[in-house]
């Protein structure tokens, strides 16, 4: 994409731009400016209608004075159905006209207010005021769409409970959510939405999370699970165990990061408001040499500068934006901004970390290979009596097993530790080696198997000199990620591993994954370094990581990714966070991306398509003022529908049917947000 701001693809190389002081481009870099709001009521329908009628009677000829005079030496066109409707329909666009003049920038509003200025000078007032008539429809219907769009995200982040269930001294109390503090054990009944982040202590339910981590079935949540807030509990009582509150919970970074999608622009949406600005100028250039070749013909005049318009892409590009963030929100990936999701809409490589990214990042029993004649329970525990005692992580991981299958350990009389090596350990049964090949060996046993081809540790036991098997120790693989590396390729992305575990580890990891460019063994500034060397060759790196030496490599990609249950210096260094560490998520949201670009360049070429077939038809009279005043104001809800088919749950038909359904005045009033009413009707 060619980015007209002069800003390269290196988001951490420029400051992020909230003040919207764009100096050095001929002033309109915010030439169509949508910040105010065009609501639709009372007073925008009584504009419209007025209007309308106003028009009508023109067209009609009901009586009405057709000039005035002064000193009975000048003449002027006149009409109090033009003067009425003029004054109250086009008010708002004359206000808008006089501060873009004001502020000495070329505006759609401007150039719309000309050309209305000049139809009823010339006595035009039936063309001024259907002019005017179909500016205030298209302001009113931009107005409702964008307002559906930022409902839409209320929606996606209704708020949290104002009143929660603490449970003080053996009692559960009722209290504000200003009173929740860090520790504090919060209850959560059914139904209910949880008002914070915190690991559950007690209780057993199931949780719908699909408005955080984008799982579409209800989670599972007992002593030792995490819940987020924002969330809904659907079944039994929960207790929680506050350990995080309002802006700090996920729940609200996803709040924040909408808020900052809302104020921030993309380098795209400047574009699309120079754009605008252009062709303002275009407009009036061609509608000056039209004047000037037709000896003063001023309706097709007025109809070239009534029929050109980038107002759909000027308030499309940041309603596409905003939509695709929320949608992104909604799927469980947080964009910490407009120009990350469009830059992630660019990238051509994806830079993957194995530990805690491809993998789960904490160490398995995958396999129990006992020897003949060896009963597998009898393996487990042995294994598990000797680690027992242990503090190392791959013995913690085997006595998880071995509790999961309901195996206890028996009671050890005589403990020892050889580092690197093995442990030593004695129960009621005899003594238990068990450790790497050469430790076992070095303890008379030698009749070990040969090792065939796995991805992790191998743990061997022996008991009394006679070998019991081994145990397969690995880091799993995510069982989503070859799936979402497949889905990456299949959007022609190149996929690089960059680890800094061993190479045969890697290797094996990549060839189960199908990945082809595979570095090892590196350090994190190895990784930072190869990150740079790509894209000094002009590609687009996104890179995904989750540890504190993945740190260095989200800051010098192009955009980074850090999975959720990644360290807080990732996900603080990163653009992305995947709540719910999903690869396929990821996958879901590069593929967002990019079709929220594709809506944006369609908006863009679309625009620029229909204004010059515009200009051309109403430069050799094919269309006239009204004519103009229709494909404008058409034109300009296509594009803004277009986008608004990347509001969360929402295509272009429903969307279409949302809004004619508001215009009708049928909108659903919503329940007060609490821990009551609103949970309950979802969670059913």
């Amino acid at each position: 994409m060619v980015d007209a701001t002069g800003a390269d693809d290196d988001h951490h190389d420029h400051a992020h731009d909230h003040g919207h002081a764009h100096g050095g481009d001929h002033g309109h870099d915010r030439d169509h400016d949508h910040d105010h709001d065009h609501g639709f009521g009372p007073v925008e329908l009584f504009r419209i209608a007025l209007t309308g009628l106003c028009a009508l009677a023109v067209w009609l000829q009901w009586p009405d004075h057709s000039y005035v005079s002064f000193a009975d030496q000048l003449y002027f066109n006149f009409s109090w159905y033009g003067l009425v409707g003029l004054v109250v329909g086009g008010w708002p666009l004359f206000a808008e006209a006089f501060d873009s003049l004001r502020r000495r920038r070329m505006t759609m509003e401007l150039s719309m207010g000309i050309a209305v200025v000049a139809a009823a000078y010339t006595g035009y007032f039936f063309v001024a005021l259907i002019v005017t008539f179909f500016v205030l429809i298209a302001e009113a219907l931009e107005g409702l769409t964008l307002e559906r769009g930022r409902r839409a995200m209320r929606d996606l982040l209704a708020l949290l409970p104002d009143e929660v269930q603490l449970r003080r001294d053996g009692r559960v109390v009722s209290a504000a959510i200003a009173e929740v503090a860090i520790g504090s054990i919060v209850v959560v009944a059914p139904g209910a939405r949880l008002p914070v982040d915190g690991e559950v202590v007690a209780g057993h339910s199931f949780v719908d999370e699909s408005r955080i981590t984008g799982e579409s079935m209800p989670v599972e949540k007992v002593a030792g699970r995490f819940a987020f807030a924002g969330t809904i509990n659907q079944s039994g009582a929960i207790e929680i165990r506050a350990e995080r509150i309002g802006r700090a919970t996920t729940y609200g970074q996803i709040l924040e990061t909408v808020e900052e999608a809302e104020r921030s622009r993309a380098p795209v949406q400047r574009l699309a408001d120079r754009l605008a600005g252009y062709i303002v100028y275009v407009a009036l250039g061609f509608a000056a040499f039209e004047y000037w070749i037709t000896a003063g013909d001023i309706n097709s005049t007025i109809a070239v500068i009534v029929v050109a318009g980038a107002c759909g892409v000027a308030a499309g590009t940041p309603l596409a934006i905003l939509g695709g963030i929320g949608r992104a929100a909604q799927m469980g990936a947080i964009i910490k901004g407009g120009v990350h999701l469009e830059t992630l809409g660019r990238v051509d490589t994806v830079v993957l970390d194995k530990t805690g990214t491809l993998t789960f990042g904490r160490p398995e029993v995958s396999r129990v290979i006992p020897a003949d004649g060896v009963a597998a329970a009898d393996l487990l525990t042995a294994v598990a009596t000797a680690e027992a005692l242990s503090e190392h992580p791959l013995g913690k991981a085997i006595v998880a097993h071995a509790e999961a299958l309901g195996i206890r350990p028996a009671t050890v009389t005589d403990f020892s530790y050889e580092p690197g090596r093995g442990i030593a350990a004695r129960d009621a049964d005899g003594l238990i080696h068990l450790g790497n090949a050469g430790w076992i060996e070095d303890q008379g046993v030698t009749d070990l198997p040969p090792e065939d081809d796995f991805l992790g540790t191998r743990v061997h036991v022996a008991r009394a000199g006679r070998l019991l098997g081994q145990i397969v120790i690995e880091d799993r693989v995510r069982p989503e990620a070859r799936q979402a590396v497949e889905r990456l390729r299949q959007m022609n992305i190149d996929v690089h591993l960059l680890t800094g575990d061993t190479a045969q580890v890697a290797a094996r990891v990549a060839a189960e994954l199908g990945i082809e460019a595979v570095e090892a063994g590196l350090l994190p500034a190895d990784k930072l370094r190869r990150i740079q060397a790509i894209r000094a060759g002009g590609r687009v790196v996104a890179m995904v990581g989750d540890g504190i030496n993945d740190a260095p490599a989200l800051a010098g990609a192009s955009v980074g990714i850090a999975m959720g249950s990644g360290t807080e210096v990732a996900r603080e260094k990163a653009d992305i966070v995947l709540l719910g560490n999903d690869l396929g998520r990821f996958a879901e949201t590069v593929h967002l991306a990019r079709r929220t670009r594709r809506i944006i360049w369609f908006n863009f070429a679309g625009t620029v398509l229909v204004d010059i077939l515009g200009i051309a038809a109403a430069m050799t009279g094919l269309i006239g003022p009204v004519e103009a005043a229709i494909i404008h104001t058409g034109s300009e809800l296509a594009f803004i529908l277009n986008s608004a088919r990347l509001l969360p749950g929402r295509t272009m038909l429903n969307g279409l049917a949302a809004f004619l359904r508001t215009l009708a005045g049928r909108r659903t009033a919503r329940p007060a947000a609490g821990a009551g009413s609103p949970a309950g009707q979802e969670a059913r």
